[in-house]
């Protein structure tokens, strides 16, 4: 692929108005299920002006996509991009690793993270400059540990009252909804009423349901009591529900992929509004207390854990509900630690309990008693847990109401390599989807299910994210071993119309936007 600069005319019959960009001569898949078809994109500004056969248009810059897959930019609807995007270093806010996939646009604020102070966050991080487009949504956990605080318990009246009002101002503020990590304390001591009650917020005002559910396992109501809690509360708060990274996750759940799936498929002839995303990869990415240690056992925080590991008669009982744990995680060789700059860095669980000459749950704890710089978190317990099969895995993917997401995170290679090794791999190899299966659930499916506004498709009037990658060379780099590898194969790529990369490498240039929600009725 050839990027040129400077005035050009395209061949064609009767001559159209002057352009700013020509993306002329790829295979272009335009985001719908409509056949590929040979043409060229015209942009003007931030905006795509014309799609179609070559017409003959003088443009400022054409890019030759000859041989090459033009596509919209893939959105990812669920990212943990914040050590890039909110980081100093301008360079690191380009958000590489998202970008090299060809991802335009991302999903922020999920699992329940996300701030409830949306309208602040999003002028600060747009004033900072990013290098693809974001959109937020409310936290749940971020809520909840705003009133409540890190405690198992329930809400009082006026505590409930509180965060309803803050999802409630989250969404007036442009919230795509209201996310959820339940399997995550201090979200994990949520019931469900209050979990509901928090989602009417969002529901009444437009928002989805998106969540990491309860359990993707055996840890506490079971992979398929809480596919049915996710279903209730779509149900009774009235909101479309999002699956994040659905899964069967561990030895005592795998194979359970039909059943979840016709769950899921009996509440969408219900009426019910039922999505998901998944990542194509075995291996989730979590942490080492996240995965091993009992809920209960983190009641109030960090600091409340070490003291219970700190006596003898709570320690034993912690590290009975890890080794089970452990063992629904498919045993210490299963875990990958992978926090950068670590002694264990790159090393299994096993393989430190060896090196260290202590058992693996043994290992585990002292890893994790070593603190961040605030104290107030463990500070290097990323790990690649190696928990799901292929079986489930392309069932999943082959569900049309199934998009693709990285769930990116520090340490895991799925932060930059989900899109290029869906291709590789479930594409190319395997043959479990097509190329036009995987472009459509990588663009305007997704942008549907979020209800992204003139994103997601290469039409006239629609925003210029434009995306062109060989499809002879468009791949992963990184591994489990080299997870900060950027991906290969994406020669040009434009966000709302500037070219942030070029000839395959970053431009500089940081062109994203903060993509809000209208404000809705009620506000």
């Amino acid at each position: 692929m050839r990027v040129f600069l400077g005035a050009a005319l395209i061949a064609g019959s009767a001559a159209a108005a002057p352009v700013d960009v020509i993306v002329r001569g790829g295979t272009i898949y335009n985001g719908s299920n409509d056949a590929p078809a040979v043409g060229d994109v015209e942009i003007v500004g931030d905006r795509i002006v014309y799609v179609g056969p070559a017409r003959g248009t003088v443009a400022a810059r054409v890019i030759d996509a000859a041989g090459s897959i033009v596509a919209p930019g893939f959105i990812d609807p669920h990212t943990h991009p914040d050590s890039y995007i909110r980081s100093v270093d301008a360079t690191a806010r380009q958000n590489l690793p998202w970008l090299a996939q060809g991802v335009s646009t991302v999903i922020i604020g999920v699992d329940g993270y996300g701030t409830p102070d949306v309208a602040a966050d999003a002028a600060k991080l747009q004033a900072s400059g990013v290098g693809t487009n974001f959109a937020p949504f409310v936290g749940f956990g971020a809520v909840r540990g705003r009133v409540i605080g890190q405690d198992d318990r329930p809400p009082t009246p006026a505590e409930l009252a509180q965060e309803k009002a803050l999802v409630a101002k989250a969404m007036c503020e442009g919230a795509y909804g209201l996310s959820t990590g339940l399997f995550y304390a201090p979200q994990s001591f949520a019931a469900t009423d209050e979990v509901i009650a928090v989602a009417r917020e969002a529901g009444s005002r437009g928002g989805m349901y998106d969540t990491h559910q309860r359990d993707e396992s055996s840890y506490s109501i079971g992979l398929m009591g809480s596919v049915r809690e996710v279903i209730r509360i779509g149900r009774e708060a009235r909101m479309p529900v999002h699956f994040a990274h659905l899964k069967a996750l561990g030895v005592d759940v795998h194979g359970q992929a039909p059943a979840l799936i016709a769950e899921i498929e009996a509440a969408r002839r219900a009426g019910i509004d039922v999505t998901a995303d998944q990542y194509p990869w075995n291996a989730s990415g979590s942490s080492l207390d996240a995965s091993l240690v009992p809920r209960w056992a983190v009641d109030g925080g960090y600091k409340a854990l070490i003291a219970r590991l700190d006596a003898r008669a709570t320690l034993v009982k912690i590290k009975i509900e890890m080794s089970e744990n452990l063992r629904r995680r498919g045993g210490a060789d299963s875990l990958l630690l992978t926090s950068a700059e670590q002694e264990w860095t790159g090393r299994t669980l096993a393989g430190m309990a060896k090196a260290w000459k202590l058992a693996p749950i043994d290992a585990a704890i002292r890893i994790i008693r070593v603190p961040s710089a605030d104290g107030k978190n463990a500070a290097g317990t990323g790990v690649a847990s190696f928990n799901m099969t292929d079986r489930d895995i392309d069932l999943i993917m082959r569900q049309p109401w199934v998009v693709t997401s990285s769930d990116g995170s520090d340490g895991h290679p799925r932060q930059y390599a989900t899109f290029p090794r869906l291709y590789a791999e479930y594409v190319r190899k395997r043959k479990v989807i097509d190329m036009a299966a995987m472009i459509r659930r990588s663009t305007g499916a997704t942008a549907d299910m979020y209800r992204l506004v003139e994103r997601g498709y290469l039409r006239p009037g629609y925003f210029a994210d434009v995306m062109v990658s060989d499809p002879q060379r468009y791949a992963p780099r990184a591994d489990y071993v080299h997870p900060r590898e950027p991906a290969a194969g994406v020669d040009a790529l434009l966000v709302n119309g500037v070219l942030a990369l070029k000839n395959g490498a970053a431009t500089g240039a940081r062109p994203g936007r903060a993509l809000l929600r209208a404000t809705p009725p009620g506000c």
